[in-house]
């Protein structure tokens, strides 16, 4: 049996995902499939990787991760299957694997794609469940595809640095509309070495302190903490920070005058003194 986490774009209003979970239990009737989420935005590339990443290592080592995100960004010629300390991914040959991992995996295999078969999301489903078949029944992973292929390759969205001051990207805006920056503790921590900051947003808001919890501040205050991921967040106790002040998720197709405009509601900055 395989623990199989599923991961896409593809929303919940058609009948895709039921399809995805018949094609792997047809594969085998015992494997154990675990939905992360299927409501990832279409083309959002950070916000994906924040996900995905948060939610792979916290499952059993050998899970099977199978991420359904821009499938067809351009026509799939390979579908990947990587192992990473002690994980599986399997995902489109988009960069988005790169941008999970914060670089490199230690084994990347090239799935095949048969040449006369449609291209489509059942189609990579089949090709996932049989690659997962082969490992759990013992197959070397050598022999499963093309091993060490080139794939490409896209960077993980990083705060810029200064001197006294990193600012971020918002990458995700979870259920209660709280704000998650790509800003770690620990790098938050290495650069302000023991400074009091200002954390700054849209014109004036700003907040001096980290919270443990969101009861640390009064019912409608704003407050800034690390979620459980170790990300900065912004929010309101009992509120929603992004609809309140206007914050949006980070878009990286920027370059028109509007979008450069946007970016104004989707930063966060902190300066230290």
């Amino acid at each position: 049996m395989a623990i199989i986490t599923l991961t896409s774009d593809i929303g919940q209003q058609d009948y895709l995902v039921g399809a995805i979970k018949g094609q792997l239990l047809q594969i085998n009737p015992e494997n154990s499939l675990i939905d992360i989420t299927h409501q990832l935005p279409p083309f959002n590339y950070p916000q994906a990787a924040y996900i995905c990443r948060n939610a792979i290592w916290n499952f059993p080592a050998f899970t099977f991760h199978i991420i359904m995100v821009n499938l067809f960004e351009k026509k799939p010629c390979q579908l990947l299957l990587a192992f990473h300390k002690d994980q599986y991914i399997l995902c489109a040959d988009n960069g988005l694997l790169t941008m999970i991992l914060e670089g490199k995996p230690q084994m990347v295999i090239g799935l095949e794609m048969d040449k006369t078969s449609i291209k489509n999301t059942l189609y990579c489903t089949r090709v996932f469940g049989a690659a997962i078949d082969d490992v759990v029944n013992g197959k070397p992973l050598l022999n499963i595809g093309e091993p060490d292929v080139p794939v490409i390759e896209k960077n993980h969205l990083r705060p810029t640095q200064g001197e006294d001051w990193i600012e971020g990207q918002i990458i995700f805006i979870d259920h209660f509309e709280n704000v998650v920056v790509n800003i770690t503790h620990d790098v938050f921590e290495e650069q302000r070495r023991g400074r009091s900051f200002r954390i700054v947003f849209k014109r004036d808001e700003a907040i001096d302190k980290v919270s443990e919890t969101y009861a640390d501040v009064q019912e409608g205050e704003k407050l800034a903490l690390f979620n459980s991921a170790g990300y900065l967040e912004i929010a309101i106790n009992k509120g929603n920070a992004a609809g309140l002040f206007g914050l949006q998720g980070f878009l990286e197709q920027s370059q028109n005058s509007y979008l450069q405009n946007r970016l104004f509601y989707q930063t966060v900055k902190v300066y230290f003194e």
